[in-house]
C-alpha cells in the first residue's frame, strides 16, 4: 500500500505542540537541571513601544458582561490608586508599576495574508462576549519579595482598585515556582529519563544512538504553574536523508534514505521507501512501556495513547503525580529545508550574524500525522525547531546584556508567561467545553515571536511598561484569532490558525473570552 495515500489513524488531541522540553523553574535561581534533558491591516511603527510618556493616571476598569455588546464602560468603585513607587525586578519579574494605561481604540483591520502587529499601547475593543477555560493553578501562590519596603505598593496591589500593572505582577510572582518544589521534581524524572536512556543506548536495539536534547519552558525560564508537567526529547541522528514535502504544508514531511539502507536498523520500519512515522514510534512505544517495569521504587504507567500524538506520556504517581511526554526525534544536519527560508525573521532583533548561526544547527523530525481529510497520514515527520526557540528566549534582547545580572531588565519574558497563562487558566474554566481543545502555549509563543520582530529594540520593553507590552500581545493574538491568521514563525507558509487546523468556531469561542477578560480586568488571574 502506498503511504502517500495514507492510513486514517491518530489525530492530535492537542495540536501545535512541537516544541518539546523538560520543564520547570526555580523561583531563585535554575534548579538542579534534569539530566541532559529537554525533550507558538496596518502595521506599526519601529518606536511604538516607547510609550512611557503617553499614560494616563490613575485607574479605570472596563465592565462588559459576556452577553451584552453595548461596550459601556464603568469605573470600577473605590479611590484612585496612588502612583506607586517602582523597584528593581527580581528573578522573577516583580517589578511594580502604579500606574495603568488606557490605550486609545481603533478599527478593525482588513483580513490579509497575515495578521499585522498593532501598534505598541493601542488596542481595539469589542463587544466580547462568552466564557473562558483553564489549566491546573500553580502549586503555591507567594507575596512578591522587595529588596526595599514597599508597604504603599503592596496594600495597593490588594486593593480592587490597584493599577493593572500592579496586579499582573502579584500574578507572575504566583507564577514562579520554588526551588524544593522544582528539584524534587526534576530529581523524580532524572532518575526515570536516565534508566530508559540507558538501556535505550545499551541494548542491540534500533535506537541505540539516542540522545537528550535540552529545550523547552525548562531551559526557556518560561515554565508557570506547577512542576508537575514536563517534555523529554530523545534525538536519534540519521545521516543521509531525504525529505518529501508532504502536500505543500512546508511542515509536514515524508522521510527517505537517499541510499540502500541495507544493514541499517532503522530498515524494519520503512514502508516501500518511506520511513514510517507510526512504525518507529510503536516500537519506541513498546521498548519503554517494557522497561518502566524494570525502574525500582517507583509507580510508573504509561498513558493511553493519543491520537496523533508524537509523545509516549509516562505517569509516575508517587510520591506527587508528574507527567513525563518522551519525544522521539529524528536529527538531520542537512541544509534546513527550502520551506524555512523567509523564516526566522531577526535580522533587525537579533540580527542578522545570528540568524546564520542558528540556521547552521540541525533541525528534527519529530512522528506527527498530518490531517489528511478526516483522518491523518501516519507517514508524516513533522519539523521542530524548539532547540532554536530556546536559543532565541534565552538570548533574547538587543542588547546581549538585556536581562543578564547588570543588564537592563525588560518584561519580554513576563508577558510571555502571562499570555501563557491566560490561555491555560481559560482551558481550566471551560474544560468541559471541546472549543479550546486544539489551542496551546505554542500558538502564544509564535504570537509572541511576531511581536518581539516588530519591535525589537530593549527600550520598547521596559519593566515599568508590563501592562502596556501585555496588552500588545493580547491585542495581537485576538487579531490573529478574528483573521484566522497566524503564520509558522520558522515557516511562513504554514498557518496555525486556518481552517483546517483549528475551525472558525473555536477560534470565535476564545477570542471572545479574552475580550471579555481584558475589558473587565482580567478575573480569570484571581480563580482556581
Amino acid at each position: 500500500m502506498d503511504p502517500r495515500r495514507g492510513r486514517a489513524t491518530r489525530t492530535a488531541s492537542k495540536a501545535g505542540a512541537s516544541a518539546p522540553g523538560v520543564s520547570a523553574r526555580s523561583s531563585r535561581g535554575a534548579p538542579p537541571e534534569p539530566t541532559e534533558s529537554p525533550a507558538d491591516p496596518s502595521t506599526a511603527q519601529p518606536g511604538a513601544g516607547r510609550r512611557g510618556s503617553a499614560r494616563k493616571s490613575g485607574s479605570q476598569q472596563q465592565k462588559s458582561a459576556p452577553g451584552s455588546g453595548d461596550g459601556t464602560r464603568v469605573r470600577a468603585p473605590g479611590a484612585r490608586a496612588k502612583k506607586a513607587p517602582l523597584r528593581a525586578e527580581d528573578p522573577g519579574g516583580a517589578a511594580l508599576a502604579g500606574e495603568q494605561a488606557v490605550p486609545a481604540e481603533r478599527p478593525a483591520p482588513p483580513a490579509v495574508s497575515a495578521p499585522p502587529l498593532p501598534r505598541a499601547g493601542s488596542r481595539r475593543q469589542g463587544g466580547a462576549r462568552g466564557s473562558g477555560e483553564q489549566r491546573p493553578p500553580p502549586r503555591s501562590a507567594k507575596v512578591p519579595s522587595a529588596d526595599a519596603p514597599v508597604p504603599a505598593a503592596s496594600l495597593a496591589c490588594r486593593d480592587a482598585a490597584a493599577p493593572r500593572g500592579c496586579k499582573l505582577r502579584a500574578v507572575l510572582d504566583k507564577l514562579r515556582l520554588s526551588r524544593p518544589d522544582t528539584s524534587a521534581a526534576a530529581e523524580v524524572v532524572n532518575r526515570v529519563v536516565d534508566h530508559l536512556l540507558r538501556r535505550l543506548q545499551t541494548c542491540e536495539s534500533e535506537f541505540k544512538g539516542v540522545a537528550l536534547l535540552r529545550t523547552g519552558s525548562y531551559y526557556e525560564h518560561v515554565k508557570i504553574s506547577a512542576p508537575n508537567e514536563f517534555d523529554v526529547m530523545f534525538k536519534l541522528e540519521v545521516p543521509r536523508i531525504a525529505l518529501e514535502e508532504y502536500h505543500n504544508s512546508g511542515a509536514y514531511y515524508f522521510v527517505k534514505f537517499k541510499r540502500n539502507p541495507k544493514g541499517n536498523p532503522l530498515s524494519q520500519f520503512l514502508e516501500g521507501e518511506i520511513l514510517s512515522a507510526s512504525k518507529m514510534l510503536l516500537k519506541f512505544r513498546k521498548i519503554i512501556k517494557e522497561e518502566i517495569k524494570n525502574i525500582e521504587d517507583a509507580d510508573i504507567i504509561v498513558e493511553r495513547k493519543k491520537r496523533g500524538s508524537p509523545a509516549v506520556t509516562l505517569l509516575i504517581r508517587k510520591p506527587e503525580a508528574i507527567s513525563v511526554d518522551i519525544i522521539l526525534a529524528l536529527e538531520s544536519k542537512s541544509s534546513w529545508p527550502a520551506s524555512t527560508q523567509e523564516g526566522m525573521p531577526i535580522n533587525n532583533w537579533l540580527g542578522a550574524k545570528v540568524k546564520t548561526k542558528l540556521r547552521r544547527q540541525p533541525f528534527y523530525l519529530v512522528p506527527k500525522h498530518a490531517k489528511e481529510g478526516n483522518g491523518f497520514q501516519e507517514e508524516t515527520w513533522r519539523i521542530s525547531f524548539s532547540h532554536i526557540e530556546k536559543d532565541i528566549l534565552s538570548n533574547h534582547g538587543e542588547d546581549k546584556k538585556c536581562c543578564e545580572k547588570g543588564g537592563m531588565k525588560c518584561c519580554r519574558k513576563d508577558c510571555l508567561k502571562l499570555m501563557k497563562y491566560l490561555l491555560e487558566q481559560l482551558k481550566k474554566k471551560f474544560e468541559n467545553r471541546k472549543e479550546l481543545d486544539k489551542f496551546c502555549s505554542y500558538h502564544v509563543k509564535t504570537a509572541f515571536f511576531h511581536i518581539c520582530t516588530r519591535d525589537p529594540d530593549d527600550s520598547q520593553w521596559c519593566s515599568k511598561d508590563l501592562e502596556l507590552r501585555f496588552d500588545d500581545c493580547v491585542t495581537y493574538f485576538l487579531q490573529c484569532l478574528r483573521t484566522e491568521q497566524l503564520v509558522h514563525y520558522f515557516i511562513p507558509g504554514f498557518n496555525l490558525f486556518s481552517q483546517d487546523q483549528i475551525d472558525k468556531t473555536s477560534k470565535e469561542f476564545l477570542s471572545k473570552q479574552i475580550e471579555y477578560e481584558r475589558n473587565n480586568g482580567f478575573p480569570v488571574f484571581d480563580e482556581f
